[in-house]
């Protein structure tokens, strides 16, 4: 199978979008901002951005894509197998992450929170599939992909409880939640 090499040209336009989208959400709300705005911010015209992106919720999409799997990816290694530790460190992606963007773009943050949480469950059912396809579960694939949704959940519920309603830090918090999830209602 020949893998195809992406120009880095286009990597570095579509970096920029994607950081010029980010500028411009510090500062405005979703709704009020304009292609025509990313596109004076990153310096490039409209056709280039309609090269690289259908819409600005494309855009949005790609934004929380890239973001919440190289955060993830930044914690995991790939020889990662789903175990305690695997969760912990996801966890702990997600929450750095809904961090990062909740200050960074506070303005359209609460706007947009619906396709934040459909985005992030998305990737994260994709990651957790992944791991459990490595354990060579004797498992049909919808059993698996049952699972990878239940965990991508669960952890996104998780990592939101953490966010509004806790005041401990998402270490803490992860590792109270541990043995409930592993053990489910086995834990006295």
């Amino acid at each position: 199978m020949e893998i195809t090499k992406v120009d880095p040209r286009v990597l570095r336009t579509r970096r920029l979008l994607i950081a010029s989208f980010i500028t411009v959400a510090q500062v405005k709300e979703f709704k009020d901002i304009t292609i025509k705005e990313i596109t004076d911010d990153a310096t490039v015209n409209r056709a280039t951005f309609n090269a690289h992106f259908i819409d600005k919720y494309d855009l949005l999409d790609a934004v929380i894509s890239e973001k919440i799997v190289k955060s993830i990816q930044e914690k995991l290694n790939s020889h990662d197998t789903l175990n305690e530790d695997t969760i912990i460190k996801i966890f702990l992606a997600v929450t750095n992450f809904q961090t990062e963007l909740s200050t960074q773009c506070r303005k359209i943050y609460e706007s947009i929170s619906e396709i934040i949480e459909q985005k992030i469950k998305k990737e994260l059912e994709t990651v957790f599939y992944a791991l459990l396809l490595k354990r060579n579960l004797p498992k049909e694939k919808e059993a698996l992909r049952i699972g990878a949704v239940m965990l991508s959940w669960c952890i996104y519920g998780a990592s939101v409880d953490w966010q509004d309603n806790s005041s401990i830090s998402a270490e803490q918090y992860i590792k109270i939640a541990m043995p409930y999830l592993l053990n489910g209602m086995a834990v006295h």
